[in-house]
């Protein structure tokens, strides 16, 4: 039989591979086959809330399973995807939390147990079972991984995942999102992490240092707090003493270290402060030096931390050598010396590199003492003593002279996990003297000690002294003497600080190994994991194998920062202190923490059962008021109502019978139910279970003691009643009914008619859907539902005998009124200044007694002066304030059917009675609308639906959006509400469900403005009315909406006295030309002679122009400003002018305002310009010394002809912007064809630009404009190169940058293609001669350079490419905070 090798190399027979292959395709085929099947499968979203605990009650665990899934399957999925032991939880149905839990032994499917599949979301609720918490599953378990989280976990996990053994101190940082749920379980590590406040890594990193450090910690521990001396909250080794306890005995994942920044003085807004994390162990210590004077404390951190080193200068002549003994308590290391292009590759090379000298010869010779001369030297540093604990700062932040910017250098630096330091120390010098100096030379090392220093001498000190006393009673002066040196001085790492970002910002975290077990962690803010020694070598920065990697500014990497190591001295090496060993004020101190946490444990759980809900009420006092109903699950429905009641303070106002909670929707202003007979009903079951936030709100209703509270049942539907009185054209208050959607409209007017007393035979109902949207309900069989009524709906009704109802609705009495009632608005319009000289020279406004368009009648001369105007208005606007006092106490049900306003005549009203009659309409519509303002239901827009009203408005707003592009959006706020026109006897009427008659929508006007958008009116658009409007920008449809309004009024700041303000009552629709022609008697002239503003938000005011477009776009409160002057007629233009002056500083200059005409050709509007030029600006020019030209933003563009024609060859706008250049010689610009350059010389040798000099092309030939520049600055045409102008003129560039950043000498034969794009006049061309070398410049000259350019263009506005972000000082205070005068920095 013949044998063939299969998969496992094994000889088998032909026979059976053939088999086998084939045995395989069957099984691929049926695998292919099952996951088709199960694709095709319906499938069940299950979405899974665990309340076992607060750490899980915001999670959610997300399964999509096949619809064939059984129970008990999904049990295990379950168990797997939140570690949990299968059999130890259960799972009830979300929506319905008491019913029994589902089957853990169940084979139904998913289809089969009410399961909804087809991608409905299945809530469930995974819960305890018998009263136990759910059981972890255990690594051994199998539903956990023992290298770190699974992918269900992380999907679960909320914040940053702890970094398993592969990744955990590599890549970059990305800032994390921390939450609450995730700190309240402690690592499995059995350490506790940090919480980040904001960009406080940095200090969690030592924090977490300084407690792995037995020495240390121990000695903390055994300082004892006095609180009689001093405030706990400011004591820093007391908050340490807190932070520690808490990191040992803590069960939570993290802790907060806002109780130490809170000691060393800082407010909130340090925690976004970043700084350097050796900067911080400096200021600390320091802090703590001064805290533990005079304690046995006092000289800690000098035995732990500090060393000697001996400065020293020697004499190459002589020998002598002066010194200097100095302290430290860090050594700086350099990591790439300064020039060099490659860094030191090790932490030994540093350090010999540290104390190599340097020699000081030629100008910089040292004067020897007993040379008596200069002589040449050698300067340097020896080690005398290294500290117990071994700091090395790596200095990877530095300054790039080249680019002016400070850079990370992200170069790789190996350091080893046992440091043998005696090559570096001088065990022999014995010529120090006894006394030392106490220079922290922390600081001078940085600045003096040079990298580019060698000694090969070496003596000896008696000072040495490699031990260390931690004794508590060892002073300052007491030092430890060796005979003999019996070990040399080796250290064992044990922390790295390390940087992840760039110099412009980043993130620190710890890598520490605790001396316990001798394992690694990370201790990355609130995360601690295991670690391996492969993470610590990934800190060693740079690429592989690399010793010259660099980063800019902005590259960031991940790389060691600050490195500590331990002596290793195992008659000194000190172990942690264990809980038995405590002293006896920290054991108390962590019972007293341990108590603390307990009550915050049992807080938490406060919170997890607590209900948080929206509460609104109407109060009889401050009306409409909202707060936070916080109520334990547990409470009563009447426990709750009682808590409402002292929240909204009623006590003392309505009593507590006289209150219920009613479920209430805020947006649309809808009673939703009540809940009569569930006074003892708990909240979480009331409210459909425990949430901080929910979909609907709850309302606290008040009553008076002889009324009764109506009920309010599910599927009802809100409708505010507004009567309609035709008779003195009025509107009243909303009265509030409730319906069903199913009644019909005969039922619906029963009802109606029950509530206002009114006929129901003779009623007429109107239904205002939307913005301008009235309905007339006269089918009386037909639902509410399908007339279109929601939750909340707003309704006008008017029963009379008149014979209204007879004619077509849109032609009714009734539908005029409620048009007007939607459409007015209230204005106010701030008039010129009135003094006599102006007046004289006005012309007189003459109005037509006949007039029907508006409500003002002549006078008997037909002439009437503003000043008779406006002193008769304001003479009976203090007659109807006195009115109004008179009658505050009147009834006030009287105020909602007449107005006071009604006595108020119009200016030029006289006894005709025409005019009478169409005045006093006038008036009532001004009391409709008060009364209904009064209610807070002014206008349509008071209701919900005035939404719908901005959705329809917004087609025309869209059109003039385009105007408002140079605008900022802030300044089309929104306008306030009109309730300000009500009167001050119009005090709420009390109905019989218990609500005022201020509806609860009486706030909601302001809000329905909010969002609408407003437009402009000086937009870049025909400022001229169209062909089919007159003169007067009247047309033949405009007359019913005419309706005007105005009543004089003062304003209340100090220009009252030179301004009169109206308010103006007038509908929207109106024209702006027909509105001005209003305004002709207030303002005392003609249309054309004054102009009318809008007043923004900001005080920003711009001139209204379209003379055919409405007031659509105003809203109430809108302010108008009045102006006198020409206002433009149609086919005019206003321009500003500016003069260009292309070698100032600033070369932009206004000059005046003008006007442009259609038609007009660009020497005409030079003519007319010049006399304005001359008299305003004292610029006296000829016509053929001066030029205009486009202007962009302060870019300028083409040369206007002097035969070029407005509208025809040059479009204009409205608020038009031109540039004005005076010529120093004739025009060359004679045509179309020809091109306009600006050009400026570099000139590389001198660093300086040159002044701009005009080129004028015939085309857009490259060679053309070479030519012209080699004649102009006589370069050799060979050696010329040139580089386009970036951004806006006068496009300043650093003369540092030029030379390179622009792009030189582009290979084209044309201007107007790529990259060049020259296609117009003004562009800004730059030119050199290439055969100059840039000026060498030294450092000193090039940072001056660099700071005078900085300057200059600062100045000109230019922008910096380059801005630093500019650090805040670090400091500790030491009495709890900084100094009251202190100035920020």
């Amino acid at each position: 039989m013949e044998m063939v090798p299969n998969e496992e190399n094994q000889f088998v027979p032909k026979e059976g591979v053939f088999w086998s292959c084939r045995q395989s395709i069957f099984d691929e085929i049926k695998r292919i086959s099952q996951i088709q099947n199960a694709a095709e499968e319906p499938r069940v979203l299950c979405i899974i809330q665990d309340i076992t605990s607060a750490k899980t009650i915001n999670e959610r665990l997300t399964l999509n399973l096949p619809a064939s899934t059984t129970l008990s399957k999904l049990y295990e999925d379950v168990a797997h995807k939140a570690r949990y032991v299968k059999a130890t939880f259960d799972l009830v149905w979300g929506n319905t939390p008491d019913m029994a839990p589902l089957d853990h032994s169940s084979e139904m499917s998913l289809s089969d147990s009410s399961f909804e599949p087809g991608g409905k979301k299945n809530f469930l609720q995974l819960t305890d079972k018998d009263g136990e918490q759910p059981q972890i599953a255990s690594d051994e378990s199998g539903t956990a991984d023992s290298g770190g989280l699974d992918d269900s976990s992380q999907e679960r996990f909320i914040g940053p995942l702890p970094r398993d053994s592969t990744t955990s101190c590599s890549g970059d940082y990305n800032s994390p999102s921390y939450s609450y749920s995730s700190i309240l379980n402690k690592s499995e590590t059995g350490y506790v992490g940090l919480v980040n406040q904001a960009m406080t890594c940095y200090l969690n990193s030592l924090l977490q240092t300084l407690f792995m450090t037995p020495e240390f910690r121990n000695a903390l521990y055994n300082w004892e707090f006095e609180e009689t001396e001093e405030d706990p909250v400011t004591s820093i080794p007391h908050q340490l003493q807190r932070l520690f306890v808490l990191l040992q005995n803590s069960k939570k994942r993290a802790i907060e270290t806002t109780d130490v920044t809170r000691s060393f003085g800082w407010d909130s807004s340090e925690a976004w402060q970043q700084h350097d994390v050796q900067e911080l162990c400096r200021v600390m210590f320091d802090a703590l030096e001064q805290k533990w004077k005079q304690t046995e404390q006092a000289d800690l951190i000098n035995q732990l931390y500090q060393g000697k080193l001996k400065d020293y200068v020697r004499c190459l002549e002589c020998g002598y050598e002066s010194w200097r003994i100095d302290t430290y308590l860090d050594i700086p290391l350099v990591i790439r010396p300064f020039g060099a292009s490659q860094a030191y590759g090790s932490v030994e090379e540093a350090l010999h590199a540290f104390i190599q000298p340097e020699t000081l010869d030629g100008a910089n010779q040292y004067f020897c003492e007993r040379c008596k001369k200069k002589c040449d030297a050698r300067k340097g540093l020896r080690f005398l003593h290294f500290p117990y604990l071994l700091t090395l700062q790596l200095k990877r932040f530095d300054f790039d002279y080249t680019t002016m910017h400070r850079i990370k250098l992200n170069d790789r630096m190996t350091f080893p996990e046992e440091l043998d330091m005696s090559p570096f120390i001088d065990v022999e010098d014995e010529k120090s003297p006894q006394t030392e100096s106490c220079t922290d030379s922390g600081a001078e090392n940085e600045g003096s000690c040079h990298s580019d220093q060698m000694s090969n001498d070496f003596s000896t000190d008696d000072c040495v002294d490699e031990g260390i006393c931690l004794d508590s009673t060892g002073s300052t002066e007491k030092v430890l003497k060796p005979k003999v040196l019996i070990s040399l001085p080796t250290f064992e790492l044990f922390s790295v600080m390390v940087h992840s970002g760039s110099a412009a910002g980043g993130h620190y975290y710890a890598c520490i190994k605790s001396f316990s077990d001798g394992q690694w962690y990370s201790f990355n803010d609130q995360h601690v994991s295991k670690i391996t020694q492969e993470d610590i070598r990934k800190t060693h920065g740079g690429a592989s194998g690399s010793r010259g990697y660099y980063s800019s500014a902005f590259a960031s990497s991940t790389n060691a920062y600050m490195l500590i190591y331990r002596l290793k001295d195992p008659s000194k090496n000190a172990n942690y202190l264990t809980a038995e060993e405590y002293p006896e004020h920290i054991k108390s101190l962590v019972l007293k923490e341990k108590e603390s946490e307990e009550q915050e444990k049992r807080q938490r759980e406060i919170e997890r059962n607590t209900c948080k809900i929206k509460l609104f009420c109407m109060h009889p006092v401050k009306m409409m008021t909202e707060s936070k109903l916080e109520v334990h699950k547990d409470k009563t429905l009447k426990e709750a109502t009682e808590m409402a009641y002292k929240m909204m303070e009623l006590e003392g106002i309505v009593s507590l019978d006289c209150c219920r909670l009613v479920k209430y929707d805020e947006f649309h202003e809808y009673l939703e139910r009540s809940y009569e007979g569930e006074e003892d009903t708990p909240m979480g079951l009331l409210l459909g279970g425990i949430k901080s936030s929910y979909m609907f709100d709850l309302l606290l209703e008040t009553r008076k003691p002889e009324q009764v509270f109506q009920p309010y049942k599910p599927g009802e539907v809100m409708v505010k009643v507004h009567v309609v009185n035709l008779k003195s054209e009025t509107t009243a208050t909303p009265i509030s009914v409730r319906a069903y959607l199913n009644q019909t409209i005969t039922e619906f007017k029963q009802l109606i008619a029950k509530a206002t007393g009114l006929s129901a035979e003779t009623m007429r109902v109107v239904l205002e859907r939307c913005y301008n949207d009235l309905r007339l309900l006269y089918v009386p069989n037909k639902t509410l539902k399908a007339e279109g009524f929601f939750r909340s709906n707003k309704v006008f009704v008017e029963s009379s005998d008149s014979t209204d109802h007879q004619v077509a609705f849109t032609e009714s009495l009734l539908w005029k009124l409620l048009d007007r009632h939607g459409n007015t608005i209230r204005l106010l319009v701030l008039l010129p200044e009135q003094s006599p000289g102006t007046l004289a020279i006005r012309t007189l406004c003459q109005k037509v007694a006949g007039d029907s368009d508006g409500p003002f009648e002549g006078s008997k001369d037909n002439r009437t002066s503003v000043e008779s105007i406006l002193k008769e208005s304001t003479e009976k606007l203090k007659n109807l304030s006195l009115q109004q006092q008179g009658s505050s106490t009147s009834d006030s049900q009287k105020s909602s059917d007449a107005s006071d306003f009604e006595h108020i005549e119009s200016p030029s009203q006289e006894a005709d009675s025409n005019s009478s009659l169409c005045v006093t309409a006038d008036n009532r519509e001004l009391e409709n609308r008060i009364t209904a303002t009064a209610g807070g239901s002014s206008g349509a827009s008071s209701d919900p639906e005035n939404q719908f009203a901005c959705e329809e408005r917004s087609d025309s707003e869209v059109n003039n959006d385009r105007s408002t592009s140079s605008v900022d959006s802030d300044i089309l706020s929104s306008s306030h509400s009109s309730d300000t026109l009500c009167n001050a006897d119009s005090t709420p009427i009390q109905l019989a469900n218990g609500l005022d008659s201020h509806s609860i929508t009486s706030s909601r006007r302001s809000k329905a403005h909010e969002g609408k958008k407003e437009t402009w009116d000086t937009a870049e658009e025909d400022s001229g009315t169209d062909s089919e409007y007159d003169d007067n920008g009247k047309s033949k449809a405009e007359q019913h909406y005419l309706y005007f309004r105005a009543e004089p009024c003062s304003q209340d700041d100090s220009s009252s006295d030179a301004q009169k303000c109206l308010v103006v009552h007038v509908d929207k629709r109106i024209t702006l030309a027909a509105f001005k022609l209003k305004l002709e008697p207030y303002v005392g002239v003609t249309t054309t002679q004054f102009k009318v503003f809008r007043v923004y938000a900001n005080n920003q005011e711009f001139e209204s122009v379209r003379l055919n477009e409405t007031l659509s776009s105003f809203s109430d409160d809108n302010k108008i400003t009045i102006r006198l002057g020409r206002a433009l007629k149609k086919g005019e233009y206003r321009v500003k002018v500016y003069q260009l002056l292309v070698n100032e500083p600033e070369p932009c200059k206004f000059l005046v305002d003008t006007v442009f005409a259609k038609g007009m050709t660009v020497r005409q509007s030079k003519e007319e310009l010049l006399p304005q030029l001359k008299e305003h600006c004292k610029l006296d020019l000829s016509i053929d010394s001066i030029r205009l030209r486009k202007k962009t933003w302060k870019n300028p563009g083409t040369v206007f002809l002097d035969y070029h024609v407005y509208e025809e060859d040059i479009s204009i706008s409205s608020n038009w912007e031109v540039f004005l250049e005076v010529l120093n010689e004739p025009e060359k610009m004679k045509s179309m064809s020809q091109l306009a350059i600006l050009t400026r010389r570099w000139s590389p040798t001198t660093m300086k630009l040159g002044p701009f000099q005009e080129v004028i092309l015939e085309s857009s030939s490259v060679e053309e404009l070479k030519e012209k520049l080699s004649e102009m600055s006589n370069i050799p045409l060979e050696n010329l190169e040139f580089a386009k102008g970036r951004g806006t003129f006068p496009c300043d560039i650093s003369v540092l940058e030029i030379h390179q950043d622009l792009e030189w000498n582009p290979k084209v034969s044309t201007l107007n293609v790529w990259p060049l794009y020259i296609c117009d006049d003004g562009a800004v061309v730059f030119y050199r001669d290439s055969t100059e070398e840039p000026m060498e410049l030294s450092d000193e000259e090039r940072s001056e350079l660099m700071k005078k350019e900085s300057s200059r263009l600062l100045k000109t506005g230019h922008r910096v490419s380059y801005s630093p972000r500019k650090e805040k000082a670090l400091k500790i205070y030491l009495d709890g905070g900084p100094p009251k005068d202190s100035v920020q920095d």
